[in-house]
């Protein structure tokens, strides 16, 4: 391995382009964030190192015995994260990175791409929460950031249209956002003060900013086309297990290798038929898409796979990534994937996705017992198995609501898959309580437990579980919200003194109005009707059959006491009382 020239960035942007430099299938996927990009381009234009690369030089003869993917260059957080592969035929030899994807692919799309995140608020299936956004810097101004010295932002269209500082006397807009993959177009120093005069910087600007600008600009061109700032190392070794042990060494620092990362590194090298790398990004996908959206990584379908192929030892370590586990897991892949599929699916109609599951290694067992009994189609709609889906969703619930998962789950794993292999009559579930009885893996409830429930809190990741438990008629597949009975709006001072609760009970309006004792599961249109109704109100206008309102007090666990808003201690305490009775009989 030897040290080589340096590079300018323009060059090796040009070779990205040309197919020349390519991933290959041991590297992780792009995970930098927009902050990081910028503050990368900050660094070139304060000339600060960004250390060496290492590079691995693949002959022509040799790139079919590896796989290789091309960079990205327009990330999209939901729909773009995956590097595309690579076409090598009548290909030259390549220089594949092992070291600086994640800058190399920072410096693509911050000079020839986009990148699009999901805004805050916005659901995760929404095409519009994620806007495409190009890297600019600002002419007129330093950075106001700590730490930054040049405002390099990543912006969308509207925002560079909002941010317009300028209009000329023809009424023409004047933008000081620069594009910065313009800068690959503006090819000799002189170009830089054109580029200012057609866009009248000089003259709209004062005299500082004109400077600032025309300094940004001019430091800018000097990073990517004349300083040699790509410093690396080569390595011309075609023998793949030095090249494995070489990435495997410097990735260990930087953004941690994960342990999916390390197995695919010997995965994509050893399955004999499928591409590891797509077979598993793509599962990951497809999972993640099931009912309102859940959480797999990678991580978890890998180890999934370790245990669904029954492997002595399931622990991710280098030992049981080895060639003949590799081939195992290629072999049952369709399996694997078929039973995570269809415990998603079982675990999405009891109303869970990725905002209320505390531990995917929950859904290991499941997707273990439905593979022992042959992955059945119809498992999640069958009368056949409806014994079988009662026992799993009382077990899911109590091991997310009790947190079995939360340290050492490989044990867990283990011993659960061991109980489904060795009983064989329906899932076991008798077998589990008393298995773990006693231990800190119990999931038998006392009436502590269940009482402690109680207090969830409206907005905590245990208030849905919880409503699933008491609506189990819900099918939470559909647009079901977590309802305030008494209007949480109304649990001010100020209004519940405006409608005459006594001094000495206010207190315990504004401590308890946010318990279960005052939610409800409603529908998407009849809670937007509720609103901010008061209660006794709503109920009769909602409810004014005697038959219609007595079945909404039994479904819903509504005492038998005055609805009133001045009586909101008393319903509280009664419908808890209801609440703990109806838990009670669910899981004891």
């Amino acid at each position: 391995m030897s040290y080589q020239t340096a590079l300018t960035i323009n060059k090796v942007i040009k070779d990205i382009d040309a197919k020349k430099y390519l991933l290959p299938s041991i590297q992780r996927e792009f995970v930098w964030k927009t902050e990081q990009i910028e503050r990368l381009f900050d660094s070139l234009m304060m000339d600060y190192p960004i250390n060496s690369f290492l590079f691995w030089k693949v002959e022509r003869e040799n790139t079919k015995e590896f796989k290789f993917y091309e960079f990205l260059r327009d990330y999209h957080q939901r729909e773009n994260r995956h590097n595309p592969k690579a076409n090598l035929n009548g290909s030259d030899d390549i220089i594949a990175i092992l070291d600086g994807q994640q800058r190399m692919t920072s410096l693509y799309i911050g000079l020839k791409g986009t990148y699009a995140y999901k805004l805050p608020l916005k659901r995760w299936d929404n095409p519009q929460a994620y806007p495409k956004r190009r890297l600019y810097l600002n002419l007129l101004q330093p950075a106001q950031r700590e730490n930054f010295k040049y405002d390099f932002m990543f912006l969308t269209d509207d925002e560079v249209q909002k941010d317009c500082k300028y209009r000329d006397d023809n009424g023409n807009r004047h933008y000081f956002w620069f594009p910065v993959g313009e800068i690959l177009n503006i090819t000799q120093e002189e170009n830089v003060n054109e580029y200012l005069i057609d866009n009248e910087l000089n003259v709209l600007l004062d005299k500082e900013q004109a400077k600032f600008a025309n300094k940004a600009i001019f430091r800018l061109f000097g990073a990517i086309h004349r300083k040699e700032t790509i410093s690396y190392y080569l390595e011309e070794s075609q023998e793949l297990d030095k090249v494995l042990n070489i990435f495997i060494r410097v990735n260990s620092g930087g953004t941690p290798l994960s342990y999916s990362d390390l197995l695919l590194s010997f995965a994509t090298a050893q399955w004999e038929n499928l591409d590891a790398k797509e077979e598993i990004n793509r599962a990951v996908d497809e999972l993640n898409d099931i009912g309102r959206g859940f959480s797999i990584t990678k991580d978890l379908l890998l180890k999934a796979s370790l245990v669904l192929c029954d492997f002595s030892d399931i622990r991710f370590k280098a030992d049981n990534f080895n060639r003949t586990n590799m081939l195992v897991i290629e072999k049952k892949w369709d399996n694997i994937t078929t039973s995570m599929r269809l415990a998603l699916e079982l675990v999405a109609s009891f109303g869970f996705c990725r905002e209320n599951i505390t531990s995917n290694n929950a859904l290991i067992p499941i997707a273990y017992y439905i593979g022992t009994i042959g992955n059945p189609a119809n498992f999640v709609d069958s009368s056949r198995y409806i014994e079988d889906r009662k026992k799993i969703k009382k077990w899911f619930i109590s091991s997310i609501l009790l947190r079995v998962f939360s340290f050492a789950s490989d044990t867990v794993l283990k011993r659960l898959s061991e109980i489904i292999r060795e009983n064989h009559n329906g899932f076991p579930l008798d077998v589990i309580y008393e298995e773990f009885r006693g231990t800190n893996r119990d999931i038998t409830f006392t009436e502590d437990s269940i009482n402690n429930l109680l207090w969830t809190k409206c907005g905590k990741g245990d208030a849905l579980i919880v409503m699933s438990i008491l609506y189990p008629w819900a099918n939470l597949k559909n647009n079901f919200h977590i309802d305030h009975i008494h209007p949480k709006v109304k649990f001010t001072k100020k209004t519940l003194k405006k409608y005459g609760v006594p001094e000495k009970q206010i207190e315990f309006y504004m401590e308890n109005f946010n318990y279960l004792a005052n939610l409800q599961l409603l529908e998407e249109i009849p809670n937007k009707e509720k609103k901010d109704s008061f209660f006794d109100e709503w109920v009769k206008k909602q409810y004014s059959d005697p038959e219609q309102r007595k079945d909404y007090m039994k479904k819903h666990y509504i005492p038998d006491v005055n609805f009133a808003f001045t009586n909101f201690d008393k319903f509280f305490t009664e419908r808890k009382n209801l609440l703990f009775a109806a838990l009670k009989k669910e899981l004891m």
